[in-house]
């Protein structure tokens, strides 16, 4: 309620304290203590916060209230220092090692201090720039186009402005010698670099094409120059690029997705379906009725085999060495066995991919495949000629199952021309196959 009262100014009322001696009686008189001064009373229109950072009540002047009392303002008025004295600063001269001109400044600077060099001379780089005689450049360096008097002027340039060659251009004597570039000053400057550290044995050299720069900038300078409707119709390209791309892409993913079915169609037509033939357990059949070697599979499997390479005719840009390439569903097995064949034939794995050498080497594999199922083939026939004849020996004894000569000599023929390690890849005669 106090706040509240200073808030709307009102004058709060003394009210005596109720205890319980003034109820009985029995109170004291107390002794009368002498007020200080007032406070001042806040002015009208100032707000309550300003005037609280003007008054204080520990009787603190604020820095912002005009006082000229001196024993209520700040408890140290005397700054204390250390014992030592302080350590004196001279106005020192100094010379900066990277200039020439032995020009002298000044500086603050303690003099006990010992003098250094100018810690600000190291940033001062030069660039060494090659000297040669006369008779350097009467041998080497001697140029239809350069005079050497234009040659000594473009050095000079060169080591007062440390190879800024916009401003050796700018300070070129035109008058004295024609008019060069900055293209033509570089040129100029890193043959004469180039050839001068040739002689004394330096393995980094530089070069510079001049006409290499000259095509950039001139492309740089159509480029700011551009019309804002050559601008909307490179965006416009840009866009349609991408589009292509897109399409591009698309295309291709749908024809790597056939490719896929193509193999997997043809992987399934290779391989026989285990489902479908089984082997039954062998019995002991009746003399009347002999069994049968299952030729129609025999002669199904010689028809499909071979290697069936796909088609990128029609698959956009693709490298021709993309087509020698085996398929996905030639076994490691046939390819093993086309490996041998073709190092037993003296031929290289991986010729030269040309029209022809890649259309006759695929077939030349095909080939060999399409060799390797009809000798397993005609081992499998053989085996199952063998088996019948020991089980017609074994039903009718004293009688043997009479082989005609044609099997006989085809059964050599395929004994001899299956022989090293190729026999572990088309199988052996006398090895049963799974069909």
């Amino acid at each position: 309620m106090a706040d509240v009262r200073d808030i709307m100014e009102l004058d709060r009322p003394s009210t005596p304290e109720l205890t319980r001696e003034t109820i009985l009686g029995l109170e004291r008189p107390k002794k009368k203590f002498i007020q200080g001064p007032k406070p001042p009373k806040r002015p009208e229109g100032m707000h309550r916060e300003v005037f609280a950072l003007l008054y204080h009540d520990n009787k603190d002047v604020s820095p912002l209230f005009p006082s000229d009392t001196a024993g209520n303002g700040y408890k140290q008025t005397k700054i204390k220092l250390g014992m030592r004295k302080p350590r004196k600063w001279k106005w020192m001269q100094f010379t900066n090692p990277a200039r020439r001109d032995n020009a002298v400044f000044y500086h603050w600077r303690r003099p006990s201090d010992e003098p250094k060099e100018y810690p600000f001379a190291k940033f001062n780089k030069k660039v060494e720039i090659p000297t040669y005689t006369d008779v350097e450049y009467q041998q080497h360096l001697i140029s239809d186009s350069w005079t050497k008097e234009e040659t000594d002027h473009l050095m000079d340039l060169a080591q007062r402005f440390d190879l800024r060659f916009i401003i050796m251009a700018d300070r070129y004597e035109t008058e004295k010698f024609p008019k060069r570039s900055v293209e033509d000053l570089k040129d100029r400057y890193y043959k004469i670099h180039g050839i001068l550290a040739k002689l004394n044995g330096e393995k980094k050299i530089y070069t510079y094409d001049a006409e290499h720069e000259k095509k950039r900038k001139e492309q740089l300078n159509k480029l700011y120059e551009r019309t804002s409707e050559q601008i909307e119709e490179e965006q416009f390209l840009l866009s349609e690029l991408k589009k292509i791309d897109a399409r591009k892409k698309e295309r291709e993913r749908k024809t790597q997705d056939l490719q896929k079915l193509i193999s997997q169609a043809d992987s399934q037509n290779d391989t026989p379906r285990k489902t479908d033939k089984k082997i039954p357990k062998k019995k002991v059949p009746n003399p009347s009725r002999p069994s049968r070697v299952d030729t129609n599979y025999i002669l199904q499997a010689v028809e499909t085999a071979g290697i069936k390479f796909p088609d990128y005719k029609n698959s956009g840009v693709s490298l021709r060495s993309q087509r020698m390439k085996l398929p996905a569903n030639v076994g490691q097995k046939k390819s093993k066995g086309i490996e041998q064949t073709l190092q037993e034939l003296g031929m290289e794995l991986n010729p030269t991919p040309s029209e022809e050498v890649c259309q006759n080497f695929n077939e030349l594999r095909s080939d060999i495949v399409l060799l390797m199922e009809i000798k397993s083939a005609l081992g499998t026939c053989d085996y199952e000629l063998q088996s019948l004849r020991h089980q017609y020996e074994a039903l009718v004894p004293g009688k043997t199952l009479v082989i005609p000569a044609q099997l006989l000599n085809a059964e050599q023929e395929t004994a001899k021309a299956s022989t090293g390690e190729i026999i572990d890849v088309v199988g052996s005669p006398g090895t049963p196959l799974n069909t």
